[in-house]
């Protein structure tokens, strides 16, 4: 027999000792016994009626839930339905009002167009009035009239017509148009009544355009009225200059007015410069303030030239001039030595 087999036999041994020797299972308490399982059917009957009724109560709970589910379900559908008409009426109502106002302000809108259309026809009136009599008053007379204020805040009619926006402007500029020109229907017109319409228009155009020259040249004359009374104004300022003694185009702008320089109330004798009486009324505030200045600046060099001078600090080196195995002064005896021998007048002694 060789190794291998001998080795293998070996093995086979130990397994074989390893394995445990198995038991017969116990018998459990009761078994075989009939009223033993007598009772283990009883406690499964018990336990099935348990769950049954567990399973009853279940699904009765189960249904009430359902119920209650399908009510809310019931209820929050008709709150949608219920929502739904509410934002439809609002909505309704909220365009409704909108429709309101925006009538509203169309409304007040033509009441205001309406308004100013009847104080332009009424000013269109007036000027017409105006341009009658013009017409009709004599041109021999003076052709200037004096207005009277308007109740403007003291502003002008120019003033006015400045501080209006630009849409003002154009909407009365409609407004007059519409006024002043009248809508030309010529639909449906015969021949003669379309040449009747064409020669009224040429009679409006000729009227127009003589209203226009006479304008003009009424203006012209008011330019010449004006130029002239000017002149005769320079001339009255002239002879009054003349007459104070001054040159007579003293008094017309062309000289700056005069500087009164002493009261006409006084009874002396002026003796001021020209330069003098020229520099009361220069309003001479560069110089009263550079006075003003110099004055501090010397006061101020004073009052640092009288201040008290600070003597040199200790000097804590060796001391210059010393000698060799010479004390040390103390502290603040070199000033005391220092003033009497300044005071002090140098001695002579006679020679032997």
């Amino acid at each position: 027999m060789s190794d291998e087999e001998e080795y293998s036999g070996s093995e086979e041994e130990e397994v074989e000792e390893e394995v445990p020797e198995t038991k017969p299972a116990p018998k459990q308490e009761g078994e075989g016994d009939p009223e033993f399982t007598k009772r283990q059917d009883q406690k499964r009957s018990d336990l099935d009626e348990q769950l049954k009724e567990y399973i009853n109560e279940w699904r009765k709970q189960r249904a009430k839930e359902e119920d209650e589910l399908k009510r809310l379900k019931e209820k929050q559908a008709k709150r949608k339905v219920s929502r739904a008409e509410e934002e439809k009426r609002l909505a309704q109502k909220k365009k409704e009002e909108e429709e309101r106002r925006v009538r509203e302000i169309e409304e007040k809108k033509q009441r205001d167009i309406e308004e100013k259309r009847q104080r332009l026809e009424e000013a269109e009136k007036k000027r017409q009035a105006m341009l009658q009599a013009m017409k009709d008053a004599s041109k021999t007379g003076p052709n200037f009239t004096i207005q009277k204020k308007s109740e403007n805040f003291g502003l002008s009619n120019a003033q006015l017509e400045r501080n209006k926006t630009k849409e003002q402007l154009e909407e009365e500029k409609k407004i007059s148009l519409s006024i002043r020109i009248k809508p030309l229907t010529i639909e449906g017109l015969s021949v003669d009544k379309l040449r009747q319409k064409a020669q009224e228009l040429w009679e409006c155009i000729v009227k127009l355009e003589t209203e226009k020259y006479d304008l003009e040249e009424r203006q012209k004359r008011q330019d010449y009225d004006l130029k002239e009374l000017k002149e005769r104004q320079k001339q009255q300022l002239r002879h009054k200059a003349l007459k104070k003694g001054l040159d007579p185009e003293a008094l017309t702008g062309k000289h700056p007015p005069k500087i009164q320089v002493a009261s006409k109330y006084e009874r002396r004798v002026d003796t001021r410069s020209y330069d003098d009486k020229k520099k009361l009324f220069e309003g001479d505030l560069e110089k009263l303030n550079k006075d003003f200045l110099e004055k501090v600046w010397q006061e101020r060099a004073e009052q640092f030239g009288g201040r008290q001078k600070a003597r040199l600090p200790k000097w804590f080196g060796e001391r210059p001039g010393k000698k060799k195995g010479e004390l040390e002064s103390p502290e603040g005896e070199e000033d005391v030595k220092a003033e009497p021998e300044e005071d002090e007048e140098p001695q002579y002694e006679p020679e032997p």
